[in-house]
């Protein structure tokens, strides 16, 4: 099975759809969401994505074999934190613990290295989410600091993790060593190269 990262389509609405309709993702995402999550909430997501400034949203489609199993992203911020991003993500059950996801979150970092001018993208997983802090400290994130009490999800008062990738300006986000050490931790994906569609 291949896994790759590309532009959304219309037609994954129903593998969105799919995906998104699990209480065990959407319990680790920022609420919003609608449950179930039908492919009319799937298609005016995509719709958004695709008509979202370029340079602001950067949005892709996970894919298997050419089916869209998850979601990845990088959303720049406003006023003083024009060149920083939040990044967001996650991937159909099925498909968990493959390290398709630190893949992916490399891959996209690296993008936004070669194409951006961003400094600093950073993500917030709840801190007891050890899956996610482990995708991102994988794919060369550092972790900053816990945000306590920085949620209230399900009924839950939650701390938060605060993981960042930085670089200055004409660096990259990834230095050999760390690239050679992000590769060498994500178990059997040994180049990023092709994985954009």
């Amino acid at each position: 099975m291949n896994c790759t990262i590309r532009e959304w389509r219309l037609s994954d609405a129903a593998d969105l759809a799919a995906a998104l309709s699990n209480p065990k993702i959407l319990d680790r995402l920022r609420d919003g969401i609608p449950y179930p999550y039908t492919e009319a909430d799937a298609r005016a997501y995509i719709e958004a994505m695709l008509s979202a400034d370029r340079d602001s949203t950067f949005a892709f489609a996970i894919c298997a074999d050419g089916r869209a199993i998850g979601s990845i992203g990088a959303f720049r911020q406003g006023n003083i934190h024009v060149r920083t991003a939040e990044l967001g993500y996650y991937l159909a059950e099925p498909y968990w613990g493959r390290g398709w996801m630190t893949l992916a979150v490399r891959t996209l970092c690296e993008k936004l290295s070669r194409e951006t001018d961003l400094l600093r993208i950073y993500a917030e997983p709840f801190a007891d989410n050890a899956a996610s802090r482990r995708v991102l400290e994988k794919a060369g994130f550092s972790l900053e600091g816990i945000l306590r009490r920085n949620a209230v999800k399900n009924g839950r008062v939650l701390d938060m993790a605060m993981y960042a990738l930085i670089r200055a300006p004409g660096e990259e986000f990834f230095p050999n060593a760390i690239r050679e050490a992000a590769v060498s931790a994500s178990a059997g994906d040994n180049d990023t190269a092709g994985i954009f569609r």
